[in-house]
């Protein structure tokens, strides 16, 4: 396969391909790759261009690495305290940070969830290795997140210290936020206050209640009633001592309820902005500077569903391209979605590997086959 992030000049009319991985299956730059060659099957001198894009939350760090940021490496204590091998990447002083690769689910041992005790202290030691490294600007892509700890764990990585009644230290997670008697926000990273810090996000929760970072989130890690009830008033009591030390209440601020509350924790104390994840990957990664002069976008991931109108990554990709004129159409592994609910999000067609191939399992396990020839037909029926 050929690599992908490469443009092949000559020809009219050239296609930008802008996707994010085919979880399970592919990874972003594998989909690249293979949609690239399916398209030269169909037009050896078409000029194609392809970048990754992501929503903020896993395959940020590579979209961002992919259009030409260098990656930083930095040992981090994973969501339940093992250590991960991570990054930030960084270009012309702005750097971009995945929780997800740091402390995510993704970073889960075995994959067993634990509500209660999962922490986002990781994520804080990336942005303090960032800090350290004296960037201007921090990109800070939250999805993906295996913790409810109210971004308390970030806020111990970057200095602040919680403690309990006796004074000691609390330990890493939502659940111990109960026992918060003292939040000590004067250790907080000295740079914090240089720099600019965007969170990456489509989630517009707020931190507590029945929308809240708990309510809404809480079961895809892991916890069941009787724990959203105790998380629920850990970080009750967590946003009270947030409230005292800061003097300003942002419960209830839009994105507040992303990460499990490291939204909260960003935007309370660490006087972070928020902006669409895809809406600001696309930004950074140069997307509509690829669009003048080409005549097709491709965009895709792995599932085309009911949440690909709410900020996923191939409905920013198509709102951006429908605003500079290019016409778009999709890829996945399957897809849930009606031609209506595509087109309302910009999407002309939608083209799955289950068009090629019925059985789910061989599409996953033979996914690049089928990819390249998906996208020989994508080319074939979209001449320049």
């Amino acid at each position: 396969m050929t690599e992908a992030g490469t443009r092949s000049e000559g020809g009219p009319g050239h296609v930008v391909v802008a996707c994010d991985k085919f979880k399970g299956s592919l990874t972003a730059g594998q989909v690249l790759a293979c949609i690239a060659d399916g398209l030269r099957r169909a037009d050896p001198d078409r000029g194609v261009e392809t970048v990754v894009v992501a929503d903020g939350g896993d395959g940020t760090l590579d979209a961002a690495l992919s259009a030409g940021y260098e990656r930083v490496p930095v040992t981090v204590d994973g969501p339940t305290g093992e250590p991960v091998e991570t990054a930030y990447a960084v270009l012309d002083g702005v750097a971009v940070v995945e929780m997800a690769d740091a402390c995510g689910l993704v970073r889960l041992p075995g994959g067993e969830l634990a509500p209660l005790t999962a922490s986002s202290r990781g994520a804080g030691q990336v942005l303090a290795a960032a800090l350290d490294a004296g960037v201007d600007r921090i990109v800070f892509g939250v999805g993906g997140s295996a913790s409810n700890d109210g971004g308390a764990g970030m806020l111990q990585a970057l200095g602040a210290r919680l403690l309990d009644a006796r004074g000691d230290d609390l330990p890493a997670g939502g659940g111990p936020l109960a026992d918060l008697h003292t939040l000590d926000l004067s250790g907080l990273h000295p740079r914090l206050s240089e720099v600019d810090l965007t969170l990456a996000s489509d989630v517009n929760n707020p931190l507590l209640g029945e929308r809240g970072a708990v309510a809404i989130f809480g079961p895809q890690k892991g916890a069941d009633e009787a724990k959203r009830e105790q998380l629920e008033a850990a970080l009750t009591r967590f946003s009270s001592a947030v409230t005292a030390a800061t003097g300003r209440d942002d419960t209830g601020r839009p994105g507040a309820g992303a990460a499990g509350g490291v939204g909260y924790a960003a935007l309370a104390v660490l006087d972070a902005d928020m902006r669409p994840g895809i809406e600001l990957l696309l930004e950074l990664t140069g997307f509509e500077q690829m669009l003048p002069g080409a005549s097709l976008v491709i965009t895709g991931e792995g599932s085309l569903d009911e949440q690909t109108p709410l900020g996923k990554a191939p409905a920013g990709v198509a709102s951006a391209a429908r605003a500079a004129g290019v016409p778009v159409v999709a890829v996945c592994g399957r897809a849930l979605l009606t031609q209506e609910q595509a087109a309302d999000s910009g999407i002309e067609h939608v083209y799955a590997l289950t068009d090629l191939e019925p059985d789910p399992a061989v599409c996953m396990s033979d996914a690049g086959r089928l990819l390249v020839d998906l996208a020989e037909k994508v080319g074939r029926e979209h001449p320049a």
